[in-house]
C-alpha cells in the first residue's frame, strides 16, 4: 500500500511538472506571437555570436553570381551593419537568403517588381505575415556552419551501405529461431552478434554525429513545407505547390526519423533513455536510418537546395517589410532605360551641359545607419566631384548614394523621398588600409582597388550590358601631391568618359579646374565661430572655396603667427600658382 501511495505521489508530481512545462511553453509562444504584432517596425536587436556573419555568407560564397558586390565595396560601405539592421529573420535559410540578395543586386526590373509585390503584400496583411514568421521560428537555425556547408560536408562521408547491418540483423533472427531448437547455441550466437554490433557502434556513431544537425534542419524544412501546404495562402500558391511537389520525394526520409533524431542520454538516469540506447547499440537502428536518409539527400540534393532557397527568399521579403516599417521614410526606385551622361566636349558651345536630362536624381536621401541623419538632394547629368574639409560629410554622402543604389537594386527600398537611377554595377575605393598579410603598402592596395574598377568598366560578361557606378574617396592619397594630382586627373577622366557614373571626393582643389569639363562640382563646408566649428552636412553646388583647414588650427590653439604665415602662403599660391616660402 505504501508503495502505491509513493507511486501515486510521484505520478502527481510528474503530471504537475509536465503541465507546468506545457503552460510555460504556451506562454512563451503567445508572448513571441504578440511581439510579432507589437514590435513590427522596431529596430533589430538580434545578437550575432562571433563568426556568425561569416557563416551567414555561406550561401553567397557558393553562388556564382554575375556582378555581385565585391568584398572591398561591401566592407567600404559597412554593409554588414546594413544587413544586420534589415535582418528580422528567424531561420538560417532566411538569414542567408537576405544576405545573398543584398550581395547580388538585380540588373533588370522584373525581379524587383516581384520582390516589391511580396514585400508590400505582407506589410498590408499582418495575420498572414505573423503566421509565416511563426513557421520560420519553428524552422530555426543551424549550428555554427552554413546550411549549405553542411550539405557539402555530407559528401565527405563517402559511400555508405546498410548491407552489413541488415546481414547482422538477419543472423540475429536466425539466432532467435535457433533458440527454440538449441537454446544454448542460439543464445550464444545472439550474444556474439550483439557484442559485434556494440563494438562497432561507437565508431560509426562518432562518424555520423556531426551530420545529425543537418538532417534535423532538413526535417524542419519539410515540416514548414507541410505547414505552408495546409495554410493555403493564395499569394504564394505557385511557390507552395512547387515546394510540396519536391518535398514529396522525402516521405521515406521523414518516416521513422525519430530513430535517429531522438538523442538519448545514458547519464540522465532515465530508464527509457537507457533502454533506447542499448537497443541502438545492439541493433544499429539509428545507423541504418542515417544511411537511408543520406541516400535520399544525395539523390534529391537539388530539391533540398531549392526548398531552402525558396523558403529563405520568402522570409527575406518578410524581413524587408519589417525594415521598411522601421525607416523614417522610404521610396521605391524609379529606373530609367539606360545611362546617358552629358559630355560637354561633345556638344556645341552654345548648348549648356546643365540643360541635359538628369541621369541620377535623389531627393532628401539619408544614410540609413545614422540615428539623426541630414538628408540631401542631388540631380546630375554627369559625374560628380566633391570637395570640402575633413569631417564635413563627403565620405558619408558617397556611402549614402552607394548604399541607396544597392538597396534600390536588391530590395526596391531606398532611404529617400525620390530616387531615379539606372541599373549599375557598384564599386567603391574608400576605406582602404595597408595589407600587412600580403606585405602591400597602402598605395599598392589603393592602385589595385582602382584598377579593378577600370577593369570592370571595360568588362561586359555574357553580353549583359550594365554600366558601373563607382565611388572614390581621395584618389591615390598614398603618394605625393604632384603625382597624385596628375594620376588622379587621368584616372577620373578615364572613368568619366567610360560607361560609368562616378562620384569622387577629394581635398585637391586643383582637380575641380582640371576636370570641370567632365565633372559637376559639389562641396560641403563648415562654419567656424570663435573656438568652435559647426558642420551643416548640407550638399552645395560648386567647388569648395574656403580654406578652413588653416583656420581650424586656431580653434585647436595653434600659435597665431603659424596661422597667419600659412594663410599668406595659401593666398599667394591661389593667386600665382606657385608656392613661396
Amino acid at each position: 500500500m505504501e508503495y502505491l501511495i509513493l507511486a501515486a505521489a510521484l505520478l502527481v508530481l510528474f503530471l504537475i511538472y509536465a503541465c507546468n512545462c506545457i503552460i510555460t511553453d504556451r506562454k512563451r509562444r503567445k508572448a513571441f506571437e504578440k511581439s510579432l504584432h507589437t514590435d513590427y517596425g522596431k529596430a533589430s536587436e538580434k545578437k550575432y555570436p562571433d563568426g556568425r556573419l561569416a557563416t551567414i555568407a555561406g550561401h553567397f560564397r557558393k553562388k556564382d553570381a554575375l556582378y555581385a558586390i565585391d568584398d572591398i565595396t561591401w566592407n567600404d560601405l559597412d554593409m554588414d551593419r546594413v544587413f544586420q539592421a534589415m535582418d528580422h529573420t528567424f531561420s538560417a535559410a532566411g538569414e542567408e537568403a537576405l544576405y545573398t540578395i543584398l550581395r547580388c543586386p538585380c540588373l533588370s526590373e522584373e525581379e524587383l517588381l516581384r520582390r516589391d509585390d511580396l514585400i508590400g503584400y505582407f506589410m498590408e496583411h499582418e495575420q498572414q505575415r505573423v503566421a509565416l514568421q511563426l513557421f520560420y521560428a519553428r524552422m530555426g537555425r543551424t549550428g555554427k556552419y552554413s546550411i549549405y556547408d553542411y550539405l557539402d560536408y555530407l559528401d565527405t562521408l563517402g559511400k555508405r551501405s546498410n548491407v552489413r547491418h541488415y546481414a547482422v540483423l538477419g543472423l540475429m533472427i536466425l539466432a532467435v529461431a535457433l533458440c527454440f531448437v538449441k537454446p544454448s547455441l542460439g543464445i550464444a550466437a545472439l550474444c556474439a552478434l550483439i557484442c559485434i554490433n556494440m563494438v562497432t557502434y561507437f565508431k560509426e556513431k562518432g562518424e555520423i554525429d556531426p551530420y545529425i544537425t543537418t538532417f534535423g534542419y532538413f526535417l524542419r524544412v519539410l515540416r514548414v513545407v507541410k505547414e505552408l501546404e495546409g495554410y493555403k495562402l493564395d499569394k504564394i500558391k505557385d511557390m507552395t505547390q512547387e515546394l510540396c511537389k519536391r518535398g514529396a520525394h522525402f516521405k521515406r526520409f521523414s518516416r521513422f526519423s525519430f530513430l535517429l533524431m531522438h538523442q538519448s542520454d545514458m547519464a540522465s538516469g532515465n530508464p527509457l533513455d537507457l533502454i533506447v540506447e542499448y537497443l541502438r547499440m545492439g541493433l544499429h537502428l539509428n545507423l541504418i536510418k542515417f544511411n537511408t536518409m543520406l541516400e535520399q539527400v544525395r539523390m534529391y540534393k537539388e530539391d533540398i537546395i531549392y526548398m531552402i532557397e525558396q523558403l529563405g527568399y520568402l522570409e527575406a521579403m518578410l524581413a524587408v517589410g519589417w525594415y521598411r516599417a522601421s525607416l523614417p521614410y522610404f521610396t521605391k526606385p524609379e529606373f530609367s532605360a539606360s545611362l546617358h551622361k552629358c559630355h560637354s566636349r561633345a556638344i556645341d558651345d552654345e548648348e549648356k551641359c546643365d540643360d541635359a536630362f538628369p541621369v541620377f536624381t535623389a531627393e532628401n536621401m539619408y544614410h540609413p545607419l545614422i540615428e539623426e541623419p541630414v538628408a540631401n538632394s542631388i540631380s546630375v547629368t554627369r559625374d560628380v566631384l566633391l570637395t570640402g574639409s575633413n569631417a564635413s560629410g563627403k565620405s558619408t554622402f558617397l556611402k549614402t548614394v552607394a548604399i541607396s543604389q544597392i538597396l534600390a537594386q536588391s530590395v526596391a527600398t531606398v532611404p529617400a523621398e525620390r530616387f531615379v537611377t539606372s541599373f549599375f554595377r557598384v564599386y567603391t575605393s574608400m576605406a582602404l588600409r595597408d595589407d600587412l598579410k600580403a606585405k602591400e603598402s597602402y598605395f599598392i592596395v589603393e592602385i589595385k582597388a582602382m584598377k579593378r574598377i577600370l577593369d570592370a568598366v571595360s568588362c561586359q560578361d555574357e553580353g549583359v550590358r550594365a554600366p558601373v557606378m563607382c565611388f572614390v574617396d581621395e584618389v591615390l592619397r598614398g603618394t605625393n601631391t604632384v603625382e597624385r594630382i596628375a594620376s588622379s586627373t587621368q584616372i577620373l577622366r578615364s572613368l568619366a568618359e567610360g560607361d560609368t557614373l562616378s562620384f569622387a571626393a577629394t581635398h585637391d582643389i586643383e582637380l575641380t579646374e582640371l576636370l570641370q569639363d567632365v565633372y559637376e562640382n559639389y562641396h560641403f563646408t563648415e562654419e567656424i565661430a570663435e573656438s568652435d566649428v559647426q558642420f551643416s552636412y548640407r550638399l552645395q553646388q560648386g567647388k569648395a572655396t574656403s580654406r578652413n583647414a588653416i583656420r581650424l588650427l586656431g580653434v585647436m590653439g595653434y600659435d597665431e603667427s603659424i596661422i597667419e604665415r600659412a594663410e599668406e602662403m595659401a593666398r599667394t599660391f591661389m593667386r600665382e600658382g606657385v608656392w613661396k616660402s
